[in-house]
């Protein structure tokens, strides 16, 4: 029910009267097809499903965004211009508020197992509000007959974008994802639902492709770009023959098809945005609480703002639609190798710039109208996803490998420190190099043990006091008397690899690897003039409050202080590279 109306209710409609019987077969099936084909592809039985989502939810986080908003826009759009408006006129809009509010309740409160089966009771309902519907249609007398074909440019041109939009259309859907693994879970098949599920998508399109014959083309809407749509014809039959029970049935068979999409739609953002903020490092999260970051309300108002746009500009669906075809392929292509097992090598800057670009390409097509820049428009879309493409076919080599360490004989680089500031007590032998905090210091005899070398534990002791310095630097104010919370050390570990003497130049540098929503991790190096690379380790830091050391999530202080070293991301790399190690536990 729920892929029904974001690319199929009033399209199939459309497409019958505009283009016949195979035109209408020649929507049908690819977006019936790709529907079974997700299901088929992701419910493999040694396909783990929940890694799957877990490895890709993050980093598609967008394109599953971004494929709810034109979504729930395109439900809203034809609920309103082809349906609610042809029927009652804009005077009536409360009845639409009404019935998105109402769709997005039923998604808060009730699970995905408790929407299948209000979807299964509300599809009963609507099969059999087309039944009653029917006859009136058939009754009123309208002069048209759907041919068999009438084909032109435009019709050529969107066979490309059709299969291309349609076949990777369910990858983009994350109600679709959400799905798969609710019935993995709960130990069905998740190829059998989705075949099942493709053939009863495509009996209702035919559905709403016999409606569309019964009532007639009707008189086309033409949009702001000059192209006439039968998407309305129904609702104008309906409108015409003023019979209260066909009219009835017919703001049934829309409302639930609408209403299925927005519930199911407000459950899957939920679930993924609930998701991805517990996953998430961002430092936004100790500002905005995570519930609301999270909540599917922003998706919808945008939505809600596209589809006033697109009315008041008197767009028709089809530029709704477009972007399936063209601005999230590239992404969704990605999606769908890494699935396979592609490395990422997804770069959603250059996908979404290279599917802009296609986006125009269409627009030109479709009004001109020219199938070989319709036809070409989804091709473009796919360039942002030919390295994973290639990989996946054995066309390209591997990825290359990028070195995370440097050699162990090469000395370190000479830099100029950018020194703290406004701190009377610090000098010049300490500041940033970047992300990086450097204190600079030359051991002396008392650094050293009884055959010359500096003493082992020295080097901890530098890295603690190049710590402190690094915290004075950005939180010159925290008083220790008046504080909330303790900064904790957890843990911390250090890789021994060269020996430092007297009066050899040292160079001591920390900073923020990678944190979660509990912990800090800070790596540090120490350098030599002479010697290059001494050690490098890494120590963990958790927060406690100060009366019963419960543990608490990043405080807000430390985000505001530690801001412009946060790290730009958080890869987990420090403790793969550290080899033997001394480890010490201690509170600061």
């Amino acid at each position: 029910m729920s892929w029904f109306w974001g690319l199929g209710f009033f399209y199939a409609i459309h497409v019958t009267l505009s283009y016949g019987w195979l035109g209408f077969l020649a929507f049908a099936l690819p977006n019936a097809a790709g529907l079974g084909l997700f299901g088929w592809i992701l419910g493999a039985p040694r396909r783990d499903l929940d890694r799957i989502v877990a490895v890709v939810q993050g980093p598609y986080a967008l394109l599953f965004s971004l494929g709810q908003l034109f979504a729930v826009a395109i439900t809203i759009f034809g609920f309103v211009a082809y349906a609610w408006l042809p029927l009652f006129g804009p005077g009536a809009i409360v009845g639409v508020v009404a019935l998105v509010l109402v769709a997005c309740s039923i998604g808060h409160a009730i699970p995905l197992r408790g929407i299948r089966i209000v979807h299964g009771v509300s599809l009963a309902l609507g099969v059999l509000a087309c039944v009653v519907m029917f006859p009136g249609l058939v009754a009123a007398p309208h002069g048209t007959k759907v041919p068999f074909y009438t084909f032109d440019e435009r019709f050529y041109g969107l066979i490309v974008p059709s299969l291309v939009g349609f076949l990777l259309g369910p990858w983009m859907d994350v109600q679709q994802w959400q799905r798969a693994v609710e019935i993995r879970r709960s130990g069905a098949s998740v190829r059998f639902a989705y075949v099942a599920g493709a053939i009863l998508f495509l009996g209702l399109l035919v559905v709403n492709a016999l409606l569309a014959a019964a009532a007639g083309l009707g008189e086309p809407i033409t949009s702001s770009d000059g192209i006439p749509g039968a998407f309305a014809a129904v609702a104008q039959a309906i409108a015409r023959d003023h019979n209260t029970v066909t009219t009835s049935a017919f703001v049934v068979w829309t409302a639930i098809a609408a209403a299925s999409t927005i519930d199911s739609f407000y459950c899957s953002t939920r679930w993924l945005g609930a998701s991805v903020t517990a996953r998430s490092n961002s430092p936004l999260l100790a500002f905005v609480p995570a519930g609301l970051v999270s909540s599917p309300v922003w998706i919808l108002g945008a939505a809600v703002a596209t589809t006033s746009i697109a009315i008041w500009s008197g767009l028709s669906l089809v530029y709704l639609m477009m972007p399936f075809a063209t601005i999230l392929v590239g992404a969704a292509a990605c999606l769908v190798c890494r699935t396979l097992g592609a490395t990422r090598r997804y770069d959603p800057v250059l996908s979404y710039m290279i599917g802009m670009t296609a986006c125009l390409v269409f627009l030109v097509g479709y009004v001109a109208p020219s199938w070989a820049l319709l036809s070409i428009a989804p091709l473009i879309g796919l360039i942002g996803a030919l390295p994973m493409i290639t990989e996946l076919l054995g066309w390209g080599g591997a990825p290359p490998v990028v070195a995370t360490m440097p050699k162990g004989g090469r000395a370190s680089e000479v830099v100029t420190l950018t020194p703290v500031r406004d701190r009377d007590e610090l000098g010049g032998t300490h500041g940033f190099d970047g992300q990086w905090f450097t204190l600079n210091l030359i051991p002396t005899y008392d650094d050293t043990n009884s055959v010359g070398n500096v003493y082992f534990a020295n080097y901890v002791r530098w890295v603690g006091k190049t710590r402190e310095m690094f915290f004075n630097a950005c939180m010159p104010d925290f008083d220790l008397s008046g504080t909330d919370f303790f900064i904790l050390t957890k843990s911390f570990h250090h890789d021994f690899r060269r020996e430092a003497a007297e009066f050899e130049p040292i160079k001591v540098k920390i900073r923020i690897a990678s944190h979660n929503r509990k912990f800090v991790t800070l790596a540090h190096e120490i350098h030599s003039a002479k010697s290059g690379l001494l050690g490098r380790g890494e120590q963990s830091l958790m927060f406690v409050d100060t009366e019963h050391y419960r543990p608490l999530d990043i405080p807000r202080s430390i985000v505001e202080g530690f801001l412009p070293y946060w790290p730009k991301s958080s890869p987990n790399t420090a403790s793969g590279a550290l080899g033997p190690s001394n480890t010490v536990g201690s509170e600061i």
